[in-house]
């Protein structure tokens, strides 16, 4: 029997940001009860949920005093204890993504040797501890430049992750743990959302394009669907649902991927939690990423992901040289456009490139959503004022 709905259960989220602000219009749509944890006192989340708890997401006790007040506890962002998640399973909590799966995930290192380990195509690699380690194997020509840095651990919104093309960028490399990939010539940069419930059923989202700004590291644009035969289309969504069977994931796995000049599908990373490459789901899918979350880790049956119309979205960052007390410059102009949605995701202050909100932006034709997408990004600045 569903008792979710109305009741005294309780759904705890630990992160309180953007992707947490947005599950929660689901629970709030089905009168779920709420507990977040977050470490900012100004956490989007704060509004929206029916217990804030301010407390440090990788701290033990921290982490295991709030999941013990929750029947089942799930995520917004992988940077959490997991040695207090272990314990609140075996204490029975409910706890999904799994604490398992989720080691196998946020060290980037463990996560590309779980990919070699399972067959699941990826891109050549090699994991070193320090800083010492990898400028060894330089010398001892393990590997040339350019070639893909990225941190094992913390990584975030582009930070943590460098293209390495000279050996002055590589001597200012900060000394950790840290995976070294090959750099691939890919054709286009992909993303699949996957959503698995409690009970193994499984469904993809469509297959998305990502375009990237040439200096943040961040998604800019996402186009869905992607622009690509329905055979690339496929093999794209088969790939990613191996890797989520993989990992046995409950809840969403973004699945980034990497289509290659010679038609390959290539795993790059996974987040396991909702994510930026699935927010055109809000307008332009029947059922969005959010609401399918809660779905999966409460073990409802899954919504339908069929797209509606296609859509971009445009991710709102920070402008560059900007700091302070947020303000959207062009925000009526947006709203006098036809098919075009702004969500503000409620950080009172920006910075450079930080995310501050994103834009949806349906049409009939792709094409045409794409041309309104770029007019978008020049009618809006997110920039700071005194």
């Amino acid at each position: 029997m569903t008792r979710h709905f109305s009741s005294d259960f309780i759904l705890g989220i630990l992160g309180g940001g953007q992707l947490g602000k947005m599950l929660l219009y689901e629970t709030r749509k089905w009168d779920i009860t709420t507990h977040v944890m977050d470490s900012s006192p100004d956490a989007p989340c704060k509004i929206a949920c029916n217990k804030f708890v301010l407390g440090d997401l990788n701290d033990y006790d921290a982490v295991l005093q709030f999941g013990r007040k929750v029947d089942v506890l799930t995520i917004e962002i992988e940077h959490v204890n997991l040695d207090a998640l272990v314990q609140l399973e075996k204490e029975g909590v409910h706890v999904y993504p799994s604490p398992s799966t989720l080691a196998l995930i946020k060290n980037k290192g463990v996560q590309k040797e779980f990919y070699h380990k399972h067959h699941i195509p990826t891109s050549s690699f090699e994991v070193y501890s320090n800083k010492e380690d990898l400028l060894q194997a330089f010398e001892n020509k393990v590997f040339s430049l350019p070639f893909v840095w990225k941190s094992c651990e913390g990584g975030y919104d582009g930070m943590g992750v460098e293209i390495v093309k000279t050996q002055d960028q590589l001597n200012t490399l900060p000394d950790q743990s840290c995976v070294r990939e090959d750099l691939i010539p890919f054709e286009t940069e992909l993303a699949v959302i996957v959503a698995r419930n409690t009970k193994g059923e499984a469904k993809t989202y469509s297959v998305v394009e990502m375009e990237f700004h040439p200096t943040a590291n961040q998604v800019e644009y996402v186009l869905s669907p992607a622009r690509m035969s329905e055979e690339v289309a496929k093999k794209a969504q088969e790939v990613a649902l191996k890797v989520s069977e993989a990992f046995n994931n409950v809840g969403l796995l973004a699945v980034e991927l990497f289509l290659t000049k010679s038609g390959e599908i290539i795993v790059n990373e996974v987040a396991p939690r909702p994510h930026n490459s699935g927010h055109f789901s809000i307008e332009a899918s029947f059922t969005n990423q959010f609401e399918q979350h809660i779905r999966c880790v409460l073990g409802l049956p899954l919504g339908d992901t069929t797209q509606k119309l296609p859509c971009v979205m445009v991710n709102l960052v920070g402008a560059e040289n900007h700091q302070g007390n947020v303000h959207y410059q062009g925000m009526e102009d947006l709203l006098a456009m036809p098919g075009v949605t702004p969500h503000i995701y409620g950080k009172r202050q920006t910075r450079t490139f930080r995310k501050m909100g994103h834009v949806s932006i349906v049409h009939h034709e792709i094409k045409e959503a794409r041309s309104i997408a770029a007019q978008v990004k020049d009618s809006i600045q997110v920039i700071s004022i005194d």
